[in-house]
């Protein structure tokens, strides 16, 4: 009896966040008088057309090294969005609740295991470590890391949540600063003649 009863109720239960996702939506942008937590002053900018599409899109469309984040991690607005989605999405069940590590590497330090420039890090975080792979990246830095980087793109969605994220990781980077969008590769050594 009680299995003929929970699944009608969770169907209804699931409807009705549906219905008020969709009606959510719909709703008029925030405003100051609706939403005291609002700063007109720093409003999240609105979605360009290339960041409006979703990560695999971009990925699919736009030449390697070619993806920069226009989000600065100085703005107050687009770090807490991308506070807010990097918890959405859970990255925090294996990064740790800052970025800080957990089971798997931390993003707030010097080591970048594909590169820490924005090109690689969307392309990794949208693909995941294995497909990346198969596209001609290489592992540079070391870690401990549990298991592979699962494919995130479809969890985050946008290009803009993505990015937004990016810069709620990068406003808690706490390592050199030369390597805070990856490590400068070592200089060559001389050589004799």
């Amino acid at each position: 009896m009680f299995k003929t009863v929970a699944f009608p109720g969770a169907l209804i239960g699931c409807v009705l966040v549906l219905a008020l996702s969709v009606r959510a939506a719909d709703s008029p942008p925030p405003t100051a008088e609706s939403d005291p937590g609002y700063s007109a002053a720093h409003p999240v900018a609105a979605p360009s057309a290339s960041t409006a599409k979703t990560t695999t899109d971009v990925v699919d469309s736009t030449p390697k090294g070619q993806l920069k984040n226009p989000y600065k991690d100085g703005d107050a607005a687009a770090v807490e969005a991308g506070r807010k989605a990097y918890f959405k999405a859970g990255c925090n069940g294996c990064h740790g609740g800052n970025g800080g590590g957990g089971m798997c590497p931390p993003l707030t330090n010097d080591t970048w295991v594909y590169g820490g420039d924005d090109d690689t890090l969307f392309r990794l975080v949208t693909l995941g470590s294995d497909q990346l792979q198969t596209k001609g990246y290489t592992r540079k830095g070391h870690e401990n890391v549990v298991g592979p980087m699962p494919p995130m793109g479809p969890i985050v969605g946008s290009a803009d949540t993505l990015w937004q994220i990016f810069a709620f990781v990068r406003s808690n980077y706490n390592g050199s600063p030369e390597c805070k969008f990856g490590c400068p590769p070592p200089a060559a050594e001389p050589k004799n003649p």
